[in-house]
């Protein structure tokens, strides 16, 4: 049974954290742990992407390691219990889905984000220290391309936007101009020219968010296309040592070769 397997895991995880436990686990703490976090969790991003069903099973588990390595912490210190999470949990996916468990009616994905989003600011509205301005709560502690779609989704709530992704286009031709003026001054000012450079990612973000694209995904996308081309210019080089060796105008028509294969 499912539940007998989640409560062993619970059980392992409260042995590992016991004063007769692991060294590692019990010396581990909620800000040691983080980084693990995101790292498991682009591994699953990974085992998704590369359709490995094996692989996203363990990293399925290792991400839901972090879930339990996090609530017995939390326990330890009489702050909640993973049966806490859960029963939260629950309670949110009921309370938000009425179309399911109550008398609502939702018949698209649309009309089910609209009621998620309107339960979800209800909720906000009833905490005692909800935010006072309109981007206080979109987490700094975030991968930032993920950070700058909720900050511009946030903003766009309240119209401050651009009209269309053609705008969104002009902007990156403004700003990369900027950022190439930047790199004339010599010597070029880092600090300057990452601000610069910052400003067109971000842009760059919004262009995404307009198109209804995940600009993470994108990227990642981008970097499996590097590989195989990569890889490509190698295998026709013949070994690493011989790339290397390669002219600049070589590496050029190797690369443009590999990219005529899917």
């Amino acid at each position: 049974m499912p539940q007998e397997a989640l409560a062993e895991s619970i059980a392992i995880m409260a042995r590992l954290r016991a004063p007769n436990g692991c060294p590692w686990d019990r010396a581990q703490t909620f800000d040691t742990i983080k980084r693990h976090t995101l790292e498991e969790t682009y591994e699953v991003f990974d085992a998704i992407d590369r359709r490995a069903w094996p692989d996203l099973k363990d990293e399925l588990g290792d991400l839901l390691l972090q879930v339990l390595f996090y609530a017995q912490m939390a326990d330890e210190e009489g702050h909640f219990s993973i049966q806490d999470v859960a029963e939260n949990l629950n309670a949110k996916l009921i309370r938000r889905h009425p179309h399911i468990f109550a008398d609502a009616v939702a018949h698209t994905p649309d009309d089910v984000k609209q009621t998620w989003d309107a339960i979800k600011k209800k909720e906000k509205e009833g905490r005692e220290s909800a935010p006072e301005r309109l981007l206080d709560d979109v987490s700094r502690h975030q991968p930032a391309f993920l950070e700058a779609v909720k900050l511009g989704k946030r903003a766009a709530s309240v119209g401050f936007d651009w009209p269309n992704p053609q705008g969104l286009i002009a902007k990156l031709t403004e700003e990369t101009a900027e950022l190439e003026a930047e790199l004339q001054t010599e010597p070029i000012d880092t600090k300057k020219a990452e601000e610069e450079l910052g400003d067109l990612l971000f842009t760059a973000v919004n262009l995404a968010r307009h198109l209804d694209l995940e600009p993470e995904f994108a990227l990642r996308a981008a970097n499996a296309k590097f590989r195989r081309r990569f890889n490509a210019i190698e295998s026709a080089a013949g070994t690493p040592e011989a790339l290397r060796a390669s002219t600049p105008e070589e590496l050029d028509q190797l690369w443009r070769t590999a990219k005529l294969t899917p």
